[in-house]
């Protein structure tokens, strides 16, 4: 096993997560899409470091990135709330609202 496939295995086994999710192949499309994308303006970011950059420049990196990593997050908490919490609800599990709270709690951080 590569070290890097080593490591989100580890990753994965040590998350807190204790429910999964099917998500239709378009969904995982744009996720994995919009990952992508912040996967590269990573490296780019590090580039500029590597090159010695003008610290304003990767600053303004750095800002997008970030941006593009909350967009993320958004499609995503739109994702789940239109899929996820709502289903829940329509089956009376109502205890989805408290995890939904906490979730949005800690993305206001």
């Amino acid at each position: 096993m590569e070290e890097r496939d080593h490591e989100a295995l580890e990753q994965e086994e040590s998350c807190c997560c204790h429910k999964t999710k099917e998500r239709d192949p378009e969904e995982y499309r744009r996720l994995v899409h919009r990952l992508n994308r912040i996967e590269g303006q990573i490296r780019g970011i590090r580039g500029m470091l590597e090159r010695n950059a003008y610290c304003p420049d990767i600053l303004a990196q750095a800002a997008a990135a970030n941006a593009a990593l909350n967009a993320f997050s958004k499609e995503l908490l739109s994702n789940h709330i239109r899929s996820c919490v709502v289903n829940d609800v329509r089956a009376g599990n109502d205890e989805i609202i408290d995890e939904l709270l906490m979730t949005l709690q800690k993305l206001m951080k």
